[in-house]
C-alpha cells in the first residue's frame, strides 16, 4: 500500500482508506448505508489491515455515535496498528449548544468521541462543515487546545468554501495555532467541482485532500447500466444521494468509457473510478466504504497500478462539465491560470 505525506505535516496516510458509515445503521438517514454490526467490522477492519489500510473515517454524527461505537469495540487491542478519522459539527442532540464549531460544542463532542471510540486520542479530527455563528478564531483555538493537550494529533475540516479554509489557515498562522492539515471534500469522476477552486488552494496552502464519496454513492460501482432498472439497496436507489440530479444521457456517456477502459485494463469499473482520483493533484487517501467483503476487496484493488496517461486524458474528456462564474471566465485566460491538473501534469 503507498502512503503519502499529508498536508506539510510529517504524517502518513494510506492512500485508500476505510469509511465507517455503515457501522451501526439505526437511523432513518444513516441505515440507508448500511448497517454493519461489531462481527462484521472486524472482519472489515481485518482485510483493510492485512492489505495496508490503517486509516479508519468516521464521525460522531453517523447513527448517532452508534459507528464511533462499533469502531472502537472492532478495534479493542489494536490501537497501535490503526489511525483514527472523527468528524464533529453537526447536531448530536436538541440542546441548543449540540451543534456547531464552538469551543464548547468542541470541546464535549472530542471527549464524548474519546469515550466511544475507547481510545486517549484522535489522529485526525475534523470539523464536519463550516459553522458561519462561530468565529474562526474560537474554532481554531478550541482546535489548538485539543492539539497542545494531546487528544488530537492532527486537524482537518470538511465541505468547506475556497474563504473558509483560507480564512482558517490565516488565522491559524497569525496565532501559531494548529492547522488544517487536510480537506475531506466530495469529489470524483461525476463530481469535478473540487477542482475549481479548492484544489488550487490546496495546492498552493499544501492542504492535502481526503476524498469522500468517490464511487457517487455506488453511481460509479459497475452497477449502474443504461437501460437497466436502478440496482436495489443503493444509496441512489433509496433516496440517499447527495448532491444535485445527473442527467442520465451524460451520465451513461461517462459509464460506456469506464467500460472500455475497465475492458482495457482488466480491472473492475470502480477500480479505475477509484484509481483517476489517486492520479489527481492534492489527493492523499481516498475513503472506500463497503457493506460486503466483496465490495471492500474489489476497492481495495484500486491500489498498486496506474491508469496511463492517455486513459485520464479520456477520462477527463468525458467528464468535464460547464463551469460557473468566476471559472470559466478564468480559463479564458489559461495562460496564467492553467488548469491545476494541467498546471500539475506538466
Amino acid at each position: 500500500m503507498e502512503y503519502r505525506i499529508l498536508g506539510s505535516s510529517g504524517f502518513s496516510v494510506p492512500v485508500l482508506s476505510f469509511g465507517t458509515g455503515t457501522f451501526g445503521g439505526d437511523h432513518v438517514f444513516f441505515g440507508k448505508w448500511g448497517n454493519t454490526d461489531v462481527e462484521q467490522a472486524k472482519r472489515l477492519i481485518g482485510i483493510c489491515l492485512d492489505a495496508g489500510v490503517n486509516l479508519f473515517d468516521t464521525a460522531d454524527v453517523y447513527s448517532r455515535g452508534q459507528s464511533e461505537e462499533i469502531l472502537g469495540k472492532a478495534i479493542e487491542g489494536q490501537r497501535d496498528k490503526l489511525l483514527i478519522s472523527t468528524k464533529t459539527t453537526f447536531p448530536m442532540g436538541d440542546n441548543p449548544n449540540d451543534i456547531g464549531s464552538s469551543r464548547h460544542h468542541i470541546i464535549r463532542s472530542c471527549e464524548a468521541s474519546l469515550r466511544r471510540l475507547n481510545t486517549d486520542y484522535i489522529d485526525i479530527y475534523t470539523m464536519h462543515g463550516f459553522d458561519a455563528l462561530t468565529a474562526v478564531e474560537e474554532t481554531l483555538r478550541a482546535l489548538d487546545t485539543l492539539v497542545q493537550s494531546g487528544k488530537v494529533r492532527y486537524i482537518a475540516c470538511s465541505n468547506f468554501s475556497g474563504w473558509h479554509l483560507m480564512k482558517s489557515l490565516a488565522i491559524s498562522e497569525k496565532y501559531g495555532w494548529a492547522r488544517y492539515m487536510a480537506h475531506q471534500a466530495h469529489y470524483s469522476l461525476l463530481r469535478r467541482e473540487y477542482e475549481w477552486e479548492l484544489m488550487p488552494l490546496a495546492l498552493d496552502q499544501n492542504v492535502s485532500t481526503l476524498v469522500w464519496g468517490p464511487l457517487s454513492q455506488g453511481r460509479l460501482s459497475g452497477k449502474f447500466r443504461r437501460e437497466q432498472p436502478m440496482p436495489e439497496g443503493t444509496r441512489v436507489a433509496q433516496g440517499a444521494a447527495e448532491g444535485p440530479a445527473i442527467p442520465d444521457d451524460w451520465f451513461y456517456g461517462v459509464i460506456d468509457v469506464l467500460d472500455a477502459i475497465s475492458a482495457e485494463t482488466g480491472k473492475s469499473v470502480a477500480q479505475v473510478s477509484l484509481n483517476w482520483l489517486l492520479q489527481r493533484p492534492t489527493v492523499a487517501s481516498v475513503i472506500i466504504g463497503a457493506r460486503t467483503e466483496k465490495q471492500l476487496l474489489d476497492n481495495l484493488g484500486a491500489a498498486g497500478w496506474a491508469l496511463s496517461a492517455e486513459q485520464v486524458a479520456r477520462l477527463d474528456a468525458v467528464t468535464e462539465t460547464d463551469t460557473i462564474y468566476p471559472y470559466w471566465h478564468q480559463r479564458n485566460f489559461a495562460k496564467r491560470n492553467p488548469l491545476p491538473t494541467k498546471l500539475y501534469n506538466k
